[in-house]
């Protein structure tokens, strides 16, 4: 059965955290609140659980999936980012924005789109966010809870227990926190590039 922790939206219960932090290492997929919608989230490292999470939401090896970072200077490990790109980044970081860039040697190779090698980087704006990637000390592996055939993310902790009951291990009900996805633009080819429109609205593109 899945586990389902009520958790304060801006002051989280380091206990609740630290726990979340273990099932994370131990191998279990999240879903959890972000400044955009919810994701679902696992280690960076764990085979296993990120095969579960694209059988849950039924996509394939060339969906651009999401490391959720701590700040700038973690994003500099996990992608190539070019000098003219900082002050874009830096702007519009933390914030409902997902960064298409190319990945370093850091990052796994099944994490990455096949074919153009790049990876999605986020800094997210949401307290339980800061606290689990603090706890965990790297990247979350994430992706949007938007499930198959539906057009908006899921936004209620009681619908994901719901549809997602015994698939996977934890829900941090941090409340409400919108159904937009993110604003994705790709910085792969010299001049970034908006690809999705989302709840970022000031990145002046």
């Amino acid at each position: 059965m899945t586990q389902y922790f009520e958790i304060h939206p801006t002051h989280p219960q380091p206990r609740l955290i630290k726990q979340a932090v273990d099932i994370i290492h131990s191998g279990g997929v999240i879903a959890y609140p972000t400044d955009s919608s919810y994701a679902l989230g696992c280690h960076i490292g764990d085979k296993d659980a990120l095969q579960r999470i694209r059988r849950i939401r039924k996509i394939d090896d060339k969906h651009n999936l999401t490391l959720v970072c701590r700040d700038l200077s973690e994003i500099a490990t996990y992608a190539k980012i070019e000098n003219a790109d900082y002050r874009l980044l830096k702007s519009l970081t933390p914030g409902p924005y997902t960064f298409l860039l190319n990945a370093s040697a850091e990052v796994p190779r099944r994490l990455m789109h096949p074919k153009r090698r790049t990876i999605g980087i986020r800094v997210v704006d949401h307290p339980i966010v800061r606290a689990l990637l603090e706890e965990l000390g790297q990247p979350i592996m994430s992706c949007t809870l938007i499930m198959p055939g539906d057009e908006f993310p899921l936004n209620d902790a009681d619908e994901i227990r719901e549809q997602l009951d015994c698939r996977i291990e934890l829900i941090l009900d941090g409340g409400h926190c919108g159904s937009e996805p993110t604003t994705v633009i790709r910085m792969t080819g010299g001049t970034p590039e908006l690809t999705r429109q989302g709840k970022g609205t000031d990145h002046g593109l």
